[in-house]
């Protein structure tokens, strides 16, 4: 069959056949096993030439590692006992998206069991690879070393159009896909259609780290330090009495922010783009607990009792002009004649570490992440993690202890990869679920880990290995957030491993006492 071992049959010009799945999973599997960038890039490209306009949008969001309707309702108990593969491949990818796209629409009684029929009849059809690559589809856990910047490139290839007219429709756009469509059906004429347009998001800019202020300048010299906000992103639109918030994701989330649509209504001007961070804070001004903000943006909750705060740091449009490719200095100074100073992120410009080291600590102390280094030279790069913005956080670690771990899927098959951790309980001697991860983790430390975890095992269940706790293993977090979930109360925010502590022992490990701390 087409696809099952790996190459990629070219369609007669001005036809494109459907696609298999196989196609698909043959492609992944290519790209995960080819180091070379341009390698990864000719296996993207060769595909999207085979898929054409009109499949690329299922393609390039399966190639970047999700599925294109991005929330389905499937979760892990519908996926752990779907039903045997099928012997030989069959599924188009316009069946596999039509499948999810019906189940990501179901809704109210007798949704849940419709969606896993729908879900373990597709499965029932997949072939093992198949079943394997759907499977980190729906989790999210699908590496494939697909990254924008690669899949951004093979557009490009594929479509034999300019990278740099690429880049910039997808900074428009927002997305890939609908470039990758149009480029692939138009070629360059058609990227030309891609222009900032008033109420359709953006990609937001990125900021790569840096371990210390004093680094950032040494990158950056004289630049902008601003607080970094443990919030939502929001990207808020509006034009006249119009106005339109999108998350980080593209997310309209318009109508579970009703302060920030005041603000932007009450503001100067006919037209505006504003990126910035909305976030819960307390009467004295220091932040909420992170989920407070969360479960703000996460549904239509009213303002009281946790009113949203709305920050801006950046504008992209201000009345009718596009202001993006303008230097940082100019974007501010057009923000500024917009925007009281009240709504602006708090910063500093200055040349001076010292300087910026005492505004980081200042920073700190009322109850913030961190600071942002940005150049006040370069444009802004919509979807890019490039060195002009330089973020800084204090670095929190935790020794803990694994307590179990989940099989990989994918590249991971066969390994013990998602790690089950545990704080010590001081009173009882007890070990506290806290939260998994699977982040940070090389291949030879997932080959170490499996056989030491095995080594340890004191029982399992088909996707699930417990062990004897006594393997310590050092974690970096972004911080701890409260959490009905796990008996401590608490959980780990954005965990991945430093290394494992064979010179520590179990009664050295960080105590829920510890962990519960960092809440504050």
């Amino acid at each position: 069959m087409p696809g099952c071992d790996g190459a990629l049959l070219v369609g007669t010009a001005g036809h494109n056949r459907d696609v298999l799945l196989a196609d698909v999973v043959a492609a992944s599997r290519d790209v995960t096993a080819t180091p070379a960038r341009s390698g990864k890039v000719e296996i993207i490209a060769a595909l999207l030439r085979r898929a054409g306009s009109d499949q690329a949008a299922i393609v390039v969001p399966w190639l970047s590692g999700e599925l294109r309707q991005r929330r389905t309702g499937v979760g892990w108990a519908t996926l752990r006992d779907t039903p045997a593969s099928a012997e030989t491949p069959s599924l188009s990818i316009a069946t596999v998206d039509a499948t999810f796209e019906t189940v990501a629409q179901l809704s109210g009684a007798g949704s849940a069991s419709e969606r896993r029929r729908l879900v373990h009849d597709l499965f029932g059809r997949a072939t093992a690879d198949e079943q394997d690559f759907l499977r980190g589809l729906v989790s999210g856990d699908l590496r494939q070393g697909a990254l924008d910047g690669v899949m951004t490139d093979a557009v490009a290839r594929a479509a034999d159009a300019p990278l740099a007219a690429v880049r910039r429709a997808v900074m428009l756009a927002g997305a890939i896909a609908p470039v990758a469509a149009s480029a692939l059906s138009s070629g360059a004429a058609g990227l030309a259609g891609f222009g900032l347009q008033v109420g359709r998001p953006l990609q937001p800019m990125l900021a790569s780290t840096a371990p210390s202020v004093g680094d950032a300048m040494g990158r950056l010299g004289e630049c902008a330090v601003e607080w970094k906000l443990d919030g939502i992103r929001v990207q808020v639109h509006r034009d006249g009495a119009d106005v339109a918030i999108f998350s980080r994701s593209l997310d309209d989330i318009t109508a579970r922010m009703p302060e920030i649509v005041d603000h932007a209504r009450a503001l100067p001007g006919s037209s505006l783009v504003l990126d910035g961070e909305a976030i819960a804070l307390r009467p004295d001004g220091r932040p909420r607990p992170f989920q407070q903000t969360g479960a703000r943006a996460a549904t239509r909750a009213p303002r009281e009792p946790v009113p949203l705060s709305w920050f801006v740091f950046d504008a992209l449009h201000v009345d009718g002009q596009d202001v993006l490719d303008a230097p940082a200095s100019a974007r501010h100074e057009a923000l500024a004649g917009v925007l009281p100073a009240a709504l602006r992120a708090p910063r500093l410009v200055t040349g001076s570490v010292p300087d910026a080291e005492a505004f980081f600590a200042d920073t700190l102390a009322r109850g913030h992440e961190g600071v942002v280094a940005k150049s006040l030279t370069a444009p802004y790069e919509a979807g890019r993690r490039g060195a002009a913005w330089l973020k800084v956080k204090p670095v929190h670690t935790l020794d803990l202890v694994v307590l179990g771990a989940e099989w990989g899927h994918g590249r991971r098959r066969g390994w013990l990869s998602n790690l089950h951790l545990g704080a010590r309980d001081p009173n009882s001697g007890q070990f506290v679920m806290l939260g998994k991860t699977f982040k940070g983790l090389t291949d030879e430390l997932l080959r170490w880990q499996t056989e030491k975890l095995l080594s340890l095992e004191t029982s399992r269940n088909d996707w699930q290995v417990f062990v004897e706790p006594s393997l310590v293993v050092e974690i970096a977090i972004d911080g701890v957030q409260t959490s009905p979930r796990y008996p401590g109360g608490v959980a780990l925010r954005f965990a991945r491993v430093l290394r494992y502590r064979d010179d520590k022992h179990v009664a050295d490990t960080d105590t829920i006492d510890t962990v519960r701390a960092l809440l504050t």
